[in-house]
């Protein structure tokens, strides 16, 4: 099957990466297996995977998403059918990577709405996704995965940085020493994750799935929209609050969130800057200084 890949994606992997070479054979691949007519690539897209909407023998609409094994698209398997459509898009079917997903409005997230509204909105959507995980489940805990990205954290160099990573650092040492819950949760939540959907008013898309506290899902919720945040002169007051503001709406501990708000703006930004992305990573660094 003959594509171009969105240039974010290549970008992301790289030019010579031996996925993205296979990626015209998997795709066909999938769409054989599954009698389906592709409709068109999904462009800009996202950096770790390929999503097509496609349509299925029987005319309904679908999306396959296709991602390299470093996206670990078994977990996303896993954690897609645990919710089984319980506040994120239901999966359709599973094959050597590939993801036959329920077909959302892919251009309208929330995003598009007032941000009052979408806080709202998003606070319902990621509430649903909050349960047990499954028994013998291959998740990885919130301890194990932050203890990869400090490792990363603690190799950055750039002057200007040591402070806030050292009181990232910190944080994230006190607040793995006791995990209040192991709840099944996103990992990537934020509001361009949620979107409209036909049989409810929204779902959630991507997860990056892992086992822990709801604290620590919401932490990049809390750092949306950071560019108009920033363009405020009251950006930091009103950064405070939405911690605030979030911690009380489900009951979470303030401190807790805030915590991880600042570990998950650190790495975000450390991590942006390590990849060239300096624009991303100035704004997560700015954004942690304020809380």
């Amino acid at each position: 099957m003959a594509f171009e890949p969105p240039r974010r994606l290549v970008q992301a992997l790289g030019e010579s990466d031996d996925w993205l070479g296979q990626l015209p054979k998997a795709v066909q691949e999938a769409a054989d297996r599954w009698e389906l007519d592709v409709e068109r690539v999904v462009a800009p897209g996202g950096r770790s995977s390929l999503v097509l909407l496609v349509r299925r023998p029987d005319g309904s609409s679908a999306a396959l998403k296709v991602a390299p094994p470093s996206a670990s698209p078994e977990l996303e398997r896993a954690a897609l059918e645990h919710w089984d459509g319980w506040g994120a898009a239901r999966l359709l079917a599973s094959w050597d990577g590939a993801l036959l997903l329920e077909r959302l409005h892919l251009e309208v997230s929330l995003r598009s709405l007032p941000e009052a509204k979408a806080l709202l909105e998003a606070a319902g959507t990621v509430r649903r996704l909050w349960v047990e995980p499954p028994a013998e489940h291959g998740f990885e805990t919130v301890a194990e995965r932050t203890a990869r990205q400090a490792d990363a954290m603690r190799a950055f160099a750039e002057p200007g940085s040591a402070s806030l990573i050292s009181a990232a650092l910190a944080a994230r040492d006190e607040l793995t020493a006791f995990s209040p819950e192991l709840l099944l949760l996103h990992g990537n939540f934020r509001q361009g994750k949620v979107l409209a959907a036909d049989r409810t008013p929204w779902l959630a898309v991507g997860p990056e799935p892992l086992v822990g506290e709801r604290a620590y899902d919401l932490a990049r919720l809390v750092r949306d929209r950071v560019e108009d945040l920033i363009a405020t002169a009251a950006g930091a007051s009103a950064a405070r609050r939405r911690v605030n503001k979030l911690a009380d709406s489900l009951e979470v501990n303030r401190e807790r969130l805030r915590g991880w708000t600042l570990f998950r703006a650190v790495e975000s930004g450390t991590r942006a800057l390590t990849a060239g992305r300096r624009r991303e990573g100035e704004l997560a660094l700015e954004f942690a200084g304020w809380l």
